[in-house]
C-alpha cells in the first residue's frame, strides 16, 4: 500500500486563490496530510497564523510543528465555535480541499475503498458511532435505494438496495468483500470501477453526512470572513460542486441572487474568475486523482 497519506491538489492555485498576506489569520478547513497547511505557513510571518481542521485524529497526530499554526482536532461543520474557543472571531481567507485523503483510500481497515478486504466501515470521525455497515444493515429498502440514487447517482438503485436486503437476511453485509458479492450482478463488467466508486462514494457521503457538514461550514465560513477575505473550496463530484457554485454566487444553497430596489445584487460573494479552475493535464498525470477536482473561489463583500 501506499506510504503518501496524500497529495495536495490544485496547491499553487490555491496559494493564488487566498490572496495571502504574512500577518493574515486563515483557516485550513481540511487538513489531511498537511500539504496545503505547510504551503500557507510558509507563506506566512510571525504575525500570520494558520488553523487546520481535521476530524480523523490520524490527520491530527502526523500534524506538522510551528509556532504559526494550530491544528484542530473537529468537523469543520464547527468551524465558528473552534475559533471561538481560539479567541479568533475574523479570519482573512478560508480553503477547504473535500477530497478523501490517499492514507484513507488506501488503509484497508478504513473501508473506503472497494480495492481492499476489510471491515465496511467509511466513518472519518473514527469516534463516530454509525459506520457503513450499519447503514447498509439497518437502513429499509426505500432509504437505501435513495441514498444510492441521490448521493451516487447509480442506475440500478431500486434492484441494487433490494439485493442488499435479502442478502443481509441471511448474513450481515459487514465487509467490502460480502458488499461487493452482493452488488456486482447488478454492476456492468465495463464501467466496473466507475460504478463501484459511485456506490462505495454514496455510502460514505450518508456515514459522514458530508453535504450537510458542507452547508454549516459554508455558513460559518461567510460569518467568520472579514470583508475582502478569501474562500476557496476544491470539490471532487457534482453534488458539493452544485452546493459551493450556488453559495458563492448568491449566499444561499439554491443559488438565488436577491436584489435591492434598484436591481442591485444583494449576494454576500462575489465569485473570483468566470469558471472553475482544474488540474493541468501535466498535474493529473503525476497525481490521478486530481483529475475530478475544481477550485472556486469568491470574495466577501460588504453589502
Amino acid at each position: 500500500m501506499s506510504e503518501v497519506y496524500h497529495i495536495p491538489a490544485l496547491l499553487p492555485q490555491s496559494l493564488e486563490a487566498l490572496d495571502l498576506h504574512p500577518g493574515g489569520t486563515y483557516v485550513d478547513a481540511t487538513l489531511g496530510g498537511g500539504g496545503h497547511s505547510r504551503a500557507i505557513v510558509e507563506c506566512l510571518g510571525q504575525d500570520g497564523h494558520l488553523y487546520s481542521f481535521d476530524q480523523d485524529g490520524d490527520a491530527i497526530r502526523r500534524a506538522f510543528s510551528d509556532r504559526r499554526f494550530t491544528a484542530v482536532w473537529g468537523n469543520f461543520r464547527y468551524l465558528r465555535n473552534f475559533l471561538r474557543y481560539y479567541g479568533v472571531d475574523s479570519v482573512d481567507g478560508i480553503l477547504a480541499d473535500l477530497g478523501v485523503s490517499f492514507h484513507h483510500f488506501d488503509d484497508a481497515g478504513r473501508g473506503f475503498s472497494f480495492r481492499w478486504e476489510g471491515p465496511l466501515d467509511m466513518r472519518m470521525n473514527r469516534q463516530a458511532r454509525v459506520s457503513a455497515a450499519d447503514i447498509v444493515n439497518s437502513y429499509d429498502e426505500e432509504r437505501l435505494r435513495d441514498l444510492l440514487r441521490l448521493y451516487g447517482e447509480v442506475n440500478d438503485a431500486r434492484r441494487m438496495a433490494a439485493a442488499i436486503v435479502n442478502a443481509r437476511a441471511a448474513a450481515p453485509v459487514d465487509t467490502v468483500e460480502r458488499l461487493l458479492d452482493v452488488i456486482r450482478p447488478m454492476i456492468s463488467p465495463k464501467k466496473e470501477k466507475k460504478e463501484l466508486a459511485q456506490v462505495f462514494q454514496a455510502l460514505r457521503i450518508e456515514v459522514n453526512d458530508e453535504l450537510g457538514a458542507l452547508r454549516s461550514f459554508l455558513t460559518q465560513a461567510l460569518d467568520v470572513l472579514r470583508p475582502g477575505g478569501r474562500l476557496a473550496i476544491i470539490t471532487y463530484h457534482s453534488l458539493e460542486d452544485r452546493l459551493v457554485k450556488n453559495f458563492m454566487k448568491s449566499g444561499n444553497f439554491g443559488g438565488e441572487v436577491k436584489q435591492d430596489f434598484f436591481g442591485r445584487r444583494l449576494s454576500p460573494l462575489r465569485p473570483v474568475g468566470n469558471k472553475p479552475v482544474v488540474p493541468s493535464e501535466e498535474e493529473i498525470q503525476r497525481n490521478p486523482r486530481s483529475r475530478s477536482a475544481k477550485l472556486r473561489v469568491a470574495e466577501k463583500i460588504e453589502i
